[in-house]
């Protein structure tokens, strides 16, 4: 095996002008998906943050049936203060999770004196929630910014609404709201800052303090809609999600009965979608990068094959075996692809290291000055480079195979 790499490698040298041409295009396919699944990736997690770091968190905990029915915001199928008490616990005792908040949610009635209009109120307990949504400060237009702008007797507005009835920070407003007896009760309210949606200008989420939500629907104890969840890494939700849900199961006396659901970000958000069509796209970029591979070995061995009539006629006159002339041709297949995936990583990463390097910002939605930070994960790079190297001995396969079938005397006939 040894004496053929040697062979394959002289015969590769020989054609240098080629060979170089070959290992080009295999590189350049290898920089370009390399670079392409790096810098998607940047966008990818920027925008799947943008989501989940404003306001809908990584998973969400809820009570069994609520986030079918959560347009009507139905107040009868929020936790109870035991259940809610039970889900706190399992939380502060899960590892993996870097924050959590709870939420009253609840449909309102908003008025500054002279228009009413409907709202959605969160009310939120202000450092759980910052801490599990860091961007809703990057949110927060004008105003109070941070756990400040929700104390008792605060509101933080949505934009649309701000500007739709006039109103500013400072001004004095009503929250209106039923509760799940039936009755009306409200509460005034200083507007303390302007939100900026992060779904698009059709957002109407205003939020309050967790205790002034719970005045307004006469709440005699904590009924909790929804548990929003942030952890440390994002790539673990599916895992922590599943440890959740059997960990809430078994805190029941029957499990197969419990009244606890787990939602992922990607089963709650549309944009979930937009994140899966970035995936799709890299694939085909991959697909790609295997025609390019595959079209280059293809033609550089169906040439030599040709080039190289007389030669395979003369070692298969002196009794070189086919297998032994299609072994030959594979291994100059793998070498050419396992020099275009070296010269293609290396140079691939060292383009990833200087877009890291120079620090290009952008901007997204409401965020501005972004930096794009390029990564890849170590396995990409290995199945980058493990594609390359198989098409590459794949594409040399059929121009082995011919070159091994020569019949020596018409091979050193020919002219």
């Amino acid at each position: 095996m040894f004496n053929l790499a040697k062979i394959a490698v002289r015969n590769l040298r020989r054609y240098k002008r080629r060979s170089l041409l070959t290992v080009s295009l295999i590189a350049f396919g290898v920089i370009f998906v390399l670079v392409f699944v790096a810098v998607t990736a940047s966008i990818k997690d920027f925008m799947i943050a943008q989501i989940t770091d404003s306001y809908l968190g990584d998973l969400q905990i809820h009570r069994r049936g609520y986030v079918a029915a959560i347009e009507t915001l139905p107040l009868n199928l929020n936790l109870a203060a035991k259940q809610a008490t039970t889900v706190e616990q399992i939380l502060k005792e899960e590892p993996e999770i870097a924050a959590f908040s709870e939420r009253i949610k609840f449909g309102a009635m908003f008025s500054n004196f002279a228009e009413t209009t409907n709202i959605r109120i969160n009310g939120v307990l202000p450092e759980m929630e910052f801490a599990t949504c860091p961007q809703m400060i990057s949110r927060t237009t004008d105003g109070e910014k941070g756990p400040g702008a929700l104390q008792r007797g605060k509101i933080l507005v949505p934009t649309l609404l701000a500007r739709g009835m006039g109103t500013k920070v400072g001004d004095t407003v009503v929250v209106v709201a039923t509760n799940k007896d039936g009755s009306v009760n409200g509460k005034t309210f200083v507007v303390s800052g302007i939100l900026e949606s992060a779904t698009g200008p059709g957002g109407r989420d205003g939020y309050i303090h967790l205790e002034d939500a719970m005045e307004i629907l006469r709440m005699p104890e904590k009924e909790i809609s929804e548990f929003v969840v942030n952890l440390k890494a994002i790539g673990r939700v599916e895992q922590v999600a599943a440890a959740l849900e059997g960990r809430l199961a078994s805190a029941v006396k029957d499990p197969k009965k419990t009244p606890f659901q787990v939602h992922t970000w990607s089963q709650l958000s549309p944009f979930a979608n937009i994140a899966r069509m970035i995936d799709l796209m890299t694939f085909f970029i991959k697909l790609m990068l295997i025609a390019i591979v595959l079209i280059s070995i293809l033609n550089v061995m169906i040439m030599a094959v040709y080039e190289r009539v007389r030669e395979i006629g003369t070692i298969a006159a002196i009794g070189t075996l086919p297998r032994k002339i299609l072994s030959l041709f594979l291994v100059e297949g793998f070498c050419l692809g396992l020099t275009g995936a070296v010269v293609g990583v290396f140079v691939g990463l060292g383009i990833i290291f200087v877009l890291n390097v120079s620090k290009i910002t952008f901007n997204f939605g409401q965020a501005t000055g972004l930096i794009l930070a390029p990564t890849i994960a170590p396995m990409e790079v290995v199945t980058a480079s493990l594609m390359v190297i198989v098409v590459s001995v794949l594409a040399s396969l059929q121009p082995a195979y011919k070159a091994s079938r020569m019949e020596p005397i018409d091979a050193l006939r020919h002219v």
